[in-house]
């Protein structure tokens, strides 16, 4: 069932990519639309499955890299974490591509987007589901690259250009961080598999190792170049200046990439490294700090925004702060709620956003908006 959670999306953005303009744009939007449903189901389904069971479901697929004593597999780890970031991704996923539908039929580039949202979909579901560190940064880079192409989608506007290019250059800062903690993490551990530095993890809470005069401990630093990946994808404070940007991208793109799913896998991966990142003091006093200025910060910042879109932003820049303040406390249950229920409902208000948008004929001042009553 997982293989078609997974796969479903990335047919879709294969049909658009091989078939898409050979047929009417229609097809390529009721073929990767229904497909995106069934795999909402599935997930539906595997959630509830979890509901009651509470083992880890670790599927072999096959191996993936093998070089010298370093050996990848392909493989998902299902668990209740999994389970509740499938039916976030899916369902709010096939939501916008039904309303995309609606929102996007008067562009000339129809097919090009409906394949670009299936495939942000796929790689985004490879992230959540992955069960080494490095399947796990194949997804982050490649909704990395699917988010700077949505972005950029409108191209003959110069803004969307430098908004996506923006975004695309704020993330790799943060992902240079998060690709030194995988090094570090496979020079220590030996392994990238995620059962492997769970169960290991305790060795090292009380070892350090000497660099330029100070004795670091091993846990905090490894934790704390997780963090910087997750601060640039989850827009935190210091690297938050490309979500407001990024809003030049379609309404439909705001919902799905910038309210539920890829903003929210830096909390997600935090989540998911929790056995490490328990044993991490500094880093989660770290964590805590940017947590909760960035709460303060970018709430503040979006009462003084006259763009709709804008506004919404900065509410979900302020919202991640919350997630990771209360991961940074150890409360990962009420962080992954709260993940979860800010993706449907804040997904909702970029939707509603974007119907008043096209109500108001593009018009996104909120001074110049009114009887929308009527």
């Amino acid at each position: 069932m997982i293989f078609f959670v997974v796969f479903l999306p990335l047919i879709g953005f294969l049909f658009c990519a091989f078939f898409g303009k050979k047929f009417n744009d229609i097809y390529s939007q009721v073929i990767t639309t229904v497909l995106l449903f069934v795999s909402s189901i599935f997930s539906w389904i595997i959630f509830f499955k979890y509901l009651k069971k509470k083992e880890t479901e670790q599927l072999y697929i096959f191996n993936w890299l093998t070089s010298g004593n370093f050996s990848v597999d392909w493989a998902f780890r299902i668990d209740a974490l999994t389970s509740t970031m499938l039916i976030v991704v899916t369902t709010v996923s096939a939501c916008v591509h039904l309303y995309s539908i609606g929102y996007m039929k008067d562009d000339k580039s129809i097919n090009r987007f409906m394949g670009y949202l299936s495939l942000f979909t796929f790689f985004m579901l490879v992230l959540v589901t992955s069960n080494n560190l490095l399947q796990m940064f194949f997804g982050w880079e490649g909704v990395g690259l699917a988010s700077y192409l949505l972005i950029g989608f409108w191209f003959k506007k110069n803004t969307a250009n430098l908004a996506a290019i923006k975004a695309f250059i704020v993330n790799r800062i943060g992902d240079f961080g998060f690709a030194l903690g995988i090094v570090g993490i496979y020079f220590i551990f030996g392994s990238v598999d995620l059962q492997v530095i769970f169960d290991n993890a305790y060795l090292y809470k009380e070892k350090s190792f000497y660099f330029l005069g100070f004795n670091l401990n091993i846990i905090d630093t490894l934790c704390f170049l997780l963090f910087i990946g997750a601060m640039g994808k989850s827009a935190q404070l210091g690297l938050h200046t490309w979500l407001p940007d990024a809003m030049e991208g379609p309404t439909p793109v705001s919902a799905l990439i910038h309210a539920a799913t890829m903003v929210t896998a830096g909390v997600f991966m935090v989540a998911r490294m929790s056995p490490m990142f328990e044993f991490a003091e500094f880093t989660n006093l770290f964590i805590i700090f940017i947590g909760s200025t960035t709460a303060i910060f970018a709430a503040s910042i979006a009462l003084t925004q006259n763009d709709i879109k804008k506004v919404i932003a900065y509410s979900t820049c302020s919202q991640l702060g919350y997630m990771f303040f209360a991961a940074g406390l150890g409360a990962y249950n009420a962080s992954i709620f709260h993940l979860m229920t800010h993706g449907f409902f804040k997904a909702l208000l970029f939707l509603s956003a974007g119907s008043v948008i096209h109500a108001m004929h593009h018009q996104q001042d909120m001074r110049k908006n009114g009887r929308l009553i009527f």
